[in-house]
């Protein structure tokens, strides 16, 4: 968190398949990976474009969320399906070590390309709708804090596995 590319909207991918693109989401992944993160999106390791990866079997920092398909998404558009939203806990590999309340679309359509150009078309809800989210928000420079409406439910996730005033869920 502070790192300009994070506050910036990213550029739209020109070319797929594609030498530095495959690099790229080999770093990526490899990032994610290593952080048991649910997502990560190319401004989180500095590259300014519209590519964001996504997905898991188990993740330990949210063991009762459903698994989410791996997925390279690039120049996303998503489309909120419904007025529902859904309060869940988020935390960010950019905001280390925090978690708080973020409402989210529950159901959404997402469209965009893989790394080789193949058009992606899918309708989620829940946790993978979230996720999509939370990756496309760094995209156009949003980070999850800005998201959060009760700040009371927004802290260390130490301190928010202490027993609180916050009248939500138990963060994951």
């Amino acid at each position: 968190m502070g790192d300009p590319c994070l506050w910036q909207q990213a550029q739209s991918v020109d070319t797929f398949d594609a030498p530095h693109l495959h690099a790229l989401i080999a770093d990526m992944e490899e990032t994610m990976l290593s952080l048991d993160g649910a997502g990560l999106a190319a401004p989180q390791i500095g590259v300014s474009l519209r590519v964001v990866i996504f997905g898991f079997d188990d993740n330990p920092r949210y063991p009762d969320a459903d698994s989410v398909p791996y997925t390279v998404l690039i120049n996303p558009v998503l489309t909120p399906l419904s007025e529902e939203i859904e309060e869940g806990w988020e935390g960010c590999l950019s905001v280390p070590g925090m978690r708080g309340l973020v409402p989210r679309w529950y159901r959404l359509r997402y469209t965009g390309f893989d790394q080789y150009g193949k058009q992606i078309d899918r309708i989620v809800e829940g946790f993978h709708a979230r996720v999509v989210q939370h990756e496309c928000d760094h995209l156009d420079g949003i980070l999850y804090p800005a998201r959060i409406k009760d700040f009371r439910c927004f802290g260390f996730t130490d301190e928010l596995d202490a027993p609180s005033d916050c009248d939500s869920p138990e963060p994951a």
